[in-house]
């Protein structure tokens, strides 16, 4: 058994805080001594642990306490969970300081404010305020809404680097969220026609990715794979129609960048279509953002 200041000596947190996480219901001590002294077992240091974890990924206390209740919360789950989240925080934090490292060595770097994206954040809890209907329709409940929206704040600047990527602007982006919500119950619907056709897209896309890569020899750049890439645009954009959401000004070049950066799509492609396949789609793909318009 730890006394309370023990347990404030170990963690960090206050004596005053443990006495209101007590207060709410959201961290009960073991027992309390004839003079009224709180202690903590290791049942209870274990739950503070959850929610120091919690803590760091700024979760409301409110919501921890809900988890934390709940009937089907899974320590071991939430602990692989809460793993991802805090190694998708690590890896923003990193590139964070990786930018004021170029800033200060006179490197051409976008600001902070360029990668801000509290106005996409706070458009999304309005929208969890005012449509708490559609919320619960179409996540389940507000719970894993603001689990994904806690997933989507860890991953801010992967998020921005993409929004400026596709969009031109994270206020462009922004807006077309905007948008995309106020006309939720239609896309869900698109999303529907879609989910039920998956096996015709699906062998409508590996078709035109057989006849991509059929000839890695080729330019990415010739006539003939641009109009297979144009093709490839045509079905996405009847796909968007469907499914009534904005995919950006620059799609095809954001859908570049994966296929020439990422080497997890390197892996898939290649194996699928033969050594050097991924980087010829993504240069046919550069190609057609750059060319296109």
């Amino acid at each position: 058994m730890k006394t309370i200041k023990q347990v404030s000596d170990l963690t960090g947190i206050s004596i005053r805080m443990l006495h209101y996480y007590d207060k709410i219901g959201l961290l009960k001590p073991s027992s309390i001594t004839e003079a009224g002294y709180r202690l903590y077992g290791d049942e209870s240091l274990e739950t503070l642990q959850q929610i120091l974890f919690f803590k760091e990924l700024d979760v409301p206390l409110k919501n921890m306490k809900e988890m934390l209740e709940s009937p089907q919360y899974d320590k071991v789950q939430a602990l692989h969970e809460q793993k991802e989240l805090l190694s998708l925080k690590r890896d923003r934090l990193n590139e964070l300081i990786a930018l004021i490292e170029r800033k200060l060595k006179g490197g051409s770097t976008m600001s902070f404010k360029e990668f801000d994206m509290s106005e996409y954040f706070n458009a999304l809890e309005t929208f969890k305020k005012e449509h708490a209907d559609e919320v619960v329709k179409y996540y389940g409940s507000v719970e894993e809404f603001d689990k994904n929206l806690e997933t989507m704040k860890s991953k801010e600047l992967e998020i921005a680097k993409m929004a400026i990527k596709e969009f031109g602007s994270i206020e462009k982006y922004t807006e077309a969220m905007k948008n995309n919500l106020n006309k939720l119950p239609s896309i869900m619907e698109g999303f529907q026609t879609v989910k039920e056709n998956a096996d015709v897209y699906l062998a409508q896309t590996n078709q035109l990715m057989e006849r991509l890569t059929s000839d890695l020899s080729k330019n990415p750049s010739s006539t003939d794979i641009q109009e297979i890439v144009k093709e490839m645009d045509g079905m996405v954009k009847d796909h968007s129609e469907i499914v009534k959401m904005d995919m950006g000004e620059n799609y095809w070049g954001l859908m570049a960048d994966l296929y020439l950066t990422k080497p997890a799509y390197t892996k898939v492609y290649d194996k699928k279509y033969g050594k050097g396949a991924t980087k010829f789609i993504g240069e046919a793909l550069k190609f057609y953002s750059e060319n296109s318009n």
